[in-house]
Protein backbone atom coordinates (compact mmCIF):
# COMPACT_ATOMS: atom_id res chain seq x y z
CA UNK A 1 0.00 0.00 0.00
CA UNK A 2 0.74 3.94 -0.71
CA UNK A 3 0.86 6.32 2.16
CA UNK A 4 -2.59 7.34 0.60
CA UNK A 5 -3.74 3.91 1.31
CA UNK A 6 -2.97 3.81 4.55
CA UNK A 7 -4.48 7.01 5.82
CA UNK A 8 -6.97 5.86 3.71
CA UNK A 9 -8.02 2.18 6.52
CA UNK A 10 -7.20 4.81 9.08
CA UNK A 11 -9.87 7.25 8.30
CA UNK A 12 -12.44 4.50 7.72
CA UNK A 13 -11.38 2.64 11.59
CA UNK A 14 -11.85 6.08 12.91
CA UNK A 15 -15.11 6.66 11.93
CA UNK A 16 -15.94 3.47 12.37
CA UNK A 17 -14.99 3.94 16.37
CA UNK A 18 -16.18 6.75 16.89
CA UNK A 19 -19.57 5.98 15.29
CA UNK A 20 -19.88 2.87 17.49
CA UNK A 21 -18.86 5.18 20.99
CA UNK A 22 -21.41 7.57 19.82
CA UNK A 23 -23.92 5.19 19.85
CA UNK A 24 -23.00 3.12 22.47
CA UNK A 25 -22.39 5.66 25.09
CA UNK A 26 -24.66 8.21 23.32
CA UNK A 27 -22.05 10.95 23.60
CA UNK A 28 -21.33 12.72 20.23
CA UNK A 29 -18.32 14.24 20.74
CA UNK A 30 -15.96 11.28 19.98
CA UNK A 31 -14.53 13.17 16.73
CA UNK A 32 -13.56 16.01 19.43
CA UNK A 33 -12.06 13.86 21.12
CA UNK A 34 -9.86 12.66 18.45
CA UNK A 35 -9.42 15.76 16.49
CA UNK A 36 -5.99 17.12 17.82
CA UNK A 37 -4.77 13.39 17.17
CA UNK A 38 -5.56 11.79 13.97
CA UNK A 39 -4.27 14.21 11.78
CA UNK A 40 -0.51 13.81 13.72
CA UNK A 41 -1.05 10.20 12.59
CA UNK A 42 -1.55 10.92 9.28
CA UNK A 43 1.14 13.38 8.69
CA UNK A 44 3.36 10.72 10.37
CA UNK A 45 2.70 8.13 8.32
CA UNK A 46 3.39 11.05 5.17
CA UNK A 47 6.64 11.19 6.54
CA UNK A 48 7.22 8.01 7.45
CA UNK A 49 6.54 7.10 3.77
CA UNK A 50 9.72 9.18 2.99
CA UNK A 51 11.89 7.67 5.61
CA UNK A 52 11.88 11.21 8.00
CA UNK A 53 14.67 12.16 5.63
CA UNK A 54 12.26 14.98 3.74
CA UNK A 55 13.15 18.30 5.28
CA UNK A 56 9.75 19.72 4.16
CA UNK A 57 7.80 16.53 5.53
CA UNK A 58 9.80 16.46 8.95
CA UNK A 59 9.16 20.39 9.61
CA UNK A 60 5.84 19.42 8.89
CA UNK A 61 5.69 16.53 10.87
CA UNK A 62 6.87 18.36 13.65
CA UNK A 63 4.72 21.56 13.59
CA UNK A 64 1.83 19.19 12.98
CA UNK A 65 2.88 17.64 16.25
CA UNK A 66 3.16 21.09 18.35
CA UNK A 67 -0.33 21.79 16.85
CA UNK A 68 -1.71 18.33 18.36
CA UNK A 69 -0.30 18.67 21.69
CA UNK A 70 -1.62 22.65 22.57
CA UNK A 71 -4.86 20.95 21.37
CA UNK A 72 -4.63 18.22 23.59
CA UNK A 73 -4.12 20.02 26.42
CA UNK A 74 -6.08 22.43 26.14
CA UNK A 75 -9.26 20.17 25.23
CA UNK A 76 -8.22 17.95 28.13
CA UNK A 77 -8.11 21.05 31.07
CA UNK A 78 -11.45 21.75 29.91
CA UNK A 79 -12.54 18.49 30.74
CA UNK A 80 -13.31 17.23 27.09
CA UNK A 81 -11.92 13.67 27.51
CA UNK A 82 -13.87 12.91 30.73
CA UNK A 83 -17.12 10.99 30.64
CA UNK A 84 -20.10 13.85 29.78
CA UNK A 85 -17.67 16.05 28.14
CA UNK A 86 -19.84 16.32 25.21
CA UNK A 87 -20.01 20.01 23.19
CA UNK A 88 -22.48 21.45 24.66
CA UNK A 89 -23.92 22.63 20.66
CA UNK A 90 -24.79 18.92 19.96
CA UNK A 91 -26.92 19.21 23.26
CA UNK A 92 -29.01 22.11 21.98
CA UNK A 93 -28.78 20.63 18.36
CA UNK A 94 -30.46 17.47 19.43
CA UNK A 95 -33.24 19.06 21.03
CA UNK A 96 -34.31 20.54 17.87
CA UNK A 97 -34.06 17.31 15.56
CA UNK A 98 -36.12 14.78 15.89
CA UNK A 99 -33.54 11.18 17.43
CA UNK A 100 -34.08 9.70 14.01
CA UNK A 101 -32.68 13.05 12.17
CA UNK A 102 -29.99 13.78 15.08
CA UNK A 103 -29.32 9.95 14.43
CA UNK A 104 -28.70 10.85 11.02
CA UNK A 105 -26.98 14.01 11.73
CA UNK A 106 -24.47 12.26 13.72
CA UNK A 107 -23.40 9.47 11.17
CA UNK A 108 -22.73 11.94 8.58
CA UNK A 109 -21.77 15.28 9.42
CA UNK A 110 -20.24 14.48 12.93
CA UNK A 111 -19.08 11.12 11.94
CA UNK A 112 -18.15 11.07 8.49
CA UNK A 113 -17.96 14.89 7.04
CA UNK A 114 -15.86 15.81 10.08
CA UNK A 115 -13.53 12.84 9.73
CA UNK A 116 -13.03 13.58 6.05
CA UNK A 117 -11.70 17.07 6.96
CA UNK A 118 -9.20 15.63 9.43
CA UNK A 119 -7.84 13.48 6.32
CA UNK A 120 -8.10 16.35 3.39
CA UNK A 121 -6.49 19.06 5.53
CA UNK A 122 -3.78 16.71 5.81
CA UNK A 123 -3.08 15.43 2.42
CA UNK A 124 -0.81 18.60 1.61
CA UNK A 125 1.66 16.49 2.75
CA UNK A 126 0.82 14.11 0.29
CA UNK A 127 1.30 16.50 -2.23
CA UNK A 128 4.75 17.55 -0.88
CA UNK A 129 5.82 13.10 -0.88
CA UNK A 130 4.82 13.05 -4.28
CA UNK A 131 6.84 16.51 -5.30
CA UNK A 132 9.92 15.96 -2.92
CA UNK A 133 11.67 19.35 -3.47
CA UNK A 134 14.48 21.13 -1.65
CA UNK A 135 13.37 22.58 1.07
CA UNK A 136 13.96 26.74 1.15
CA UNK A 137 13.29 30.16 2.31
CA UNK A 138 9.64 30.09 1.64
CA UNK A 139 9.10 27.05 3.69
CA UNK A 140 11.12 28.84 6.40
CA UNK A 141 8.69 31.73 6.17
CA UNK A 142 5.86 29.68 6.37
CA UNK A 143 6.98 27.42 9.44
CA UNK A 144 7.86 30.81 11.37
CA UNK A 145 4.07 31.90 10.34
CA UNK A 146 3.18 28.59 11.66
CA UNK A 147 4.65 29.11 14.83
CA UNK A 148 3.36 32.64 15.44
CA UNK A 149 -0.36 31.48 14.20
CA UNK A 150 0.02 28.49 17.50
CA UNK A 151 1.24 31.25 19.87
CA UNK A 152 -1.67 33.28 18.70
CA UNK A 153 -3.89 30.22 19.72
CA UNK A 154 -2.17 29.48 22.61
CA UNK A 155 -2.74 33.19 23.98
CA UNK A 156 -6.14 33.00 23.38
CA UNK A 157 -7.09 29.64 24.63
CA UNK A 158 -5.09 30.90 27.86
CA UNK A 159 -7.33 34.39 28.24
CA UNK A 160 -10.06 32.66 27.71
CA UNK A 161 -9.23 29.78 30.28
CA UNK A 162 -8.45 32.21 32.61
CA UNK A 163 -11.61 34.37 32.25
CA UNK A 164 -13.86 31.57 32.29
CA UNK A 165 -11.93 30.22 35.47
CA UNK A 166 -12.60 33.59 37.06
CA UNK A 167 -16.35 33.31 36.05
CA UNK A 168 -17.28 30.32 38.03
CA UNK A 169 -15.59 31.47 40.81
CA UNK A 170 -17.61 35.21 40.35
CA UNK A 171 -20.94 32.46 40.48
CA UNK A 172 -19.67 30.23 43.22
CA UNK A 173 -19.66 33.17 45.52
CA UNK A 174 -22.67 34.59 44.55
CA UNK A 175 -21.83 37.15 42.52
CA UNK A 176 -22.95 37.89 38.97
CA UNK A 177 -20.23 37.94 36.29
CA UNK A 178 -20.00 41.70 34.72
CA UNK A 179 -18.96 40.98 32.25
CA UNK A 180 -20.49 37.60 31.22
CA UNK A 181 -18.30 37.01 28.08
CA UNK A 182 -14.59 37.54 27.10
CA UNK A 183 -14.66 40.84 25.39
CA UNK A 184 -10.41 41.79 26.67
CA UNK A 185 -6.95 40.41 25.05
CA UNK A 186 -7.18 39.12 21.62
CA UNK A 187 -10.81 38.93 22.32
CA UNK A 188 -11.10 42.89 21.64
CA UNK A 189 -9.84 42.43 18.19
CA UNK A 190 -11.99 39.56 17.13
CA UNK A 191 -14.82 37.58 18.84
CA UNK A 192 -12.91 34.27 17.64
CA UNK A 193 -8.98 34.91 17.71
CA UNK A 194 -8.67 31.27 18.40
CA UNK A 195 -10.47 30.04 15.31
CA UNK A 196 -8.72 32.44 13.44
CA UNK A 197 -5.29 31.20 14.16
CA UNK A 198 -6.74 27.67 13.95
CA UNK A 199 -7.77 28.02 10.14
CA UNK A 200 -4.50 30.03 9.62
CA UNK A 201 -2.30 27.23 10.81
CA UNK A 202 -3.99 24.48 7.81
CA UNK A 203 -4.19 27.10 5.21
CA UNK A 204 -0.37 27.38 6.05
CA UNK A 205 0.06 24.16 5.95
CA UNK A 206 -1.39 23.87 2.28
CA UNK A 207 1.21 26.65 1.54
CA UNK A 208 3.71 23.76 2.10
CA UNK A 209 2.15 21.40 -0.30
CA UNK A 210 1.45 24.56 -3.10
CA UNK A 211 5.06 24.89 -2.22
CA UNK A 212 6.17 21.75 -3.26
CA UNK A 213 3.94 21.23 -6.08
CA UNK A 214 4.97 24.49 -7.58
CA UNK A 215 1.50 25.42 -7.89
CA UNK A 216 -1.92 25.08 -6.26
CA UNK A 217 -2.86 21.52 -6.18
CA UNK A 218 -6.34 19.79 -5.56
CA UNK A 219 -5.26 19.48 -1.93
CA UNK A 220 -6.70 23.08 -1.10
CA UNK A 221 -9.65 21.47 -0.44
CA UNK A 222 -9.07 20.67 2.90
CA UNK A 223 -8.31 24.02 3.84
CA UNK A 224 -11.66 25.42 2.16
CA UNK A 225 -13.49 22.86 3.71
CA UNK A 226 -12.33 23.47 7.36
CA UNK A 227 -13.09 27.19 6.35
CA UNK A 228 -16.10 26.66 5.82
CA UNK A 229 -16.93 23.85 8.73
CA UNK A 230 -15.45 27.02 11.33
CA UNK A 231 -18.45 29.59 9.18
CA UNK A 232 -20.90 27.25 10.24
CA UNK A 233 -20.21 26.52 13.20
CA UNK A 234 -19.50 30.01 14.46
CA UNK A 235 -22.48 30.80 13.37
CA UNK A 236 -24.13 28.15 15.54
CA UNK A 237 -22.54 28.75 18.34
CA UNK A 238 -23.42 33.18 18.18
CA UNK A 239 -26.92 32.16 17.58
CA UNK A 240 -26.82 30.60 21.27
CA UNK A 241 -24.11 33.30 22.75
CA UNK A 242 -26.81 35.44 21.62
CA UNK A 243 -29.77 34.06 23.19
CA UNK A 244 -28.01 33.62 26.59
CA UNK A 245 -26.95 37.32 26.15
CA UNK A 246 -28.48 39.53 24.73
CA UNK A 247 -25.48 42.24 25.37
CA UNK A 248 -23.38 40.38 22.64
CA UNK A 249 -25.25 41.76 20.12
CA UNK A 250 -23.29 45.08 20.55
CA UNK A 251 -20.11 43.18 21.00
CA UNK A 252 -20.96 41.62 17.19
CA UNK A 253 -21.53 45.37 16.12
CA UNK A 254 -18.18 46.40 16.90
CA UNK A 255 -15.77 43.35 17.14
CA UNK A 256 -14.43 41.72 14.26
CA UNK A 257 -16.10 38.62 13.48
CA UNK A 258 -12.66 36.19 12.47
CA UNK A 259 -10.21 37.99 11.37
CA UNK A 260 -8.08 40.22 14.31
CA UNK A 261 -9.14 44.26 13.61
CA UNK A 262 -9.43 47.64 15.22
CA UNK A 263 -12.71 47.91 16.99
CA UNK A 264 -15.19 49.86 15.58
CA UNK A 265 -16.79 52.71 17.43
CA UNK A 266 -20.70 52.56 17.50
CA UNK A 267 -22.98 55.21 18.29
CA UNK A 268 -24.78 54.85 21.64
CA UNK A 269 -28.64 54.58 21.05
Amino acid sequence: MNAFQVCLWVFAGVCALCWVLSVLTREYSWVDRIWSLVPVAYVGIFAGFAGFADARLDVLFVLVLLWGARLTFNFARKGGYARGGEDYRWVVLRGKMAPWQFQVFTFFFITIYQNAILLLITLPAWTALEHRTAFGAGDVVVAVLFLACLAGETVADQQQWTFHQWKKRESAAGRVPDPRFLQTGLFRFSRHPNFFFEQAQWWLVFVFGAIAFGGVPWTIAGAVLLTLLFVGSTIFTESITRGRYPEYADYQKRTSPVVPWLPRRVAVQ
